[in-house]
């Protein structure tokens, strides 16, 4: 097997655990069906990246062991461009159970790149086919409302070679929680990007990945709306999800399986109230008058929270 087939994990430093970062991407043609059917896409995106790594990992041939690992949907390019893809944080191992034991992957290999992407396309391209077969799918006004069409479209992909790749494994625990804060919420563009707004301009700076240079950008303000707005998701739905070990289901139990074979002792529950923990990190007394500093502030009454969503 070729070296640039496997997920590799260029660090040279040996790590006590790693974690793998792989990226899964749907084709650009497809994009008048998923503008026209969010819903219906991402969950299938979603699914089929999670069938994926499940499947392929739990294989003997490839790795053998049951792992767990969380997804996040971007749906943006640099050019607030409709590009959806998925980000998945993979931890370097898994429970075996031919050994019933962990099983944890080499320095530089978790399953392999090739395999992902037939299957990843497989899976997706049989789930767009039996949505469309069920007839929940909208397709006024594209091409795709020809069957004839459509069939061409899904036999071109077949033949197409789908974008699934891994970035450098993170170095440590602190590594995924710095790329969680940074990655998880982020919005198609962020205010630091958006360089000017003149006579109906905006224009915002991109990095252009064929020569990894910023450049810049200008469009109408009509058509930068239209632009952020194809990646507000649909209503309630759940753009970051656990899966395997991982999952909601079954986290609470796999963990402190986890633990237990780790010999990981887990930190005792923070019983101070807020209130101890506010005086501890500020020095203040948050029961005691703020302009004199003395006698102490009672509970009048709590108003209630304002409803407020958040931001796309």
């Amino acid at each position: 097997m070729k070296k640039e087939q496997w997920i590799i994990n260029r660090q040279n430093d040996v790590l006590p655990f790693q974690y793998f970062h792989v990226v899964f991407t749907i084709p650009d043609k497809l994009n008048p069906i998923v503008i026209r059917n969010k819903k219906h896409i991402y969950t299938l995106l979603l699914n089929a990246v999670k069938e994926t790594l499940l499947s392929v990992s739990e294989d003997e041939k490839y790795f053998g062991a049951k792992i767990g690992f969380f997804s996040i949907l971007h749906t943006w390019g640099q050019k607030l461009n409709l590009h959806p893809h998925i980000h998945c944080v993979v931890p370097g191992g898994g429970f075996s159970d031919k050994t019933n034991s962990w099983k944890r992957s080499p320095q530089n290999y978790l399953v392999p790149i090739k395999v992902l992407q037939k299957r990843f396309r497989s899976l997706f391209l049989i789930g767009l086919k039996n949505l469309y077969q069920s007839d929940v799918l909208f397709l006024d006004g594209s091409v795709y409302e020809n069957e004839q069409k459509f069939q061409q479209m899904i036999d071109e992909l077949f033949d197409t070679e789908w974008i699934v790749y891994a970035k450098e494994s993170f170095k440590s625990s602190d590594s995924v929680i710095s790329y969680l804060s940074k990655y998880t919420h982020r919005i198609a563009i962020s205010n630091h990007r958006i360089l000017s707004f003149e006579d109906g301009i905006v224009t915002f700076s991109y990095k252009d990945y064929k020569d990894g240079k910023k450049k810049k950008m200008s469009v109408p303000v009509l058509k930068f709306m239209k632009l952020f707005l194809i990646h507000i998701v649909p209503k309630r739905f759940v753009r970051i999800r656990y899966y395997g070990i991982l999952s909601n289901s079954t986290k609470t139990k796999q963990v402190q399986l986890c633990r237990e074979y780790f010999s990981v002792k887990q930190k005792e529950k923070n019983t101070q109230s807020w209130q101890q923990i506010f005086s501890k990190v500020t020095g203040k007394d948050i029961d005691v008058c703020p302009h004199c500093g003395q006698g102490n502030l009672i509970t009048i009454e709590i108003l209630p929270a304002l409803y407020s969503r958040d931001g796309p």
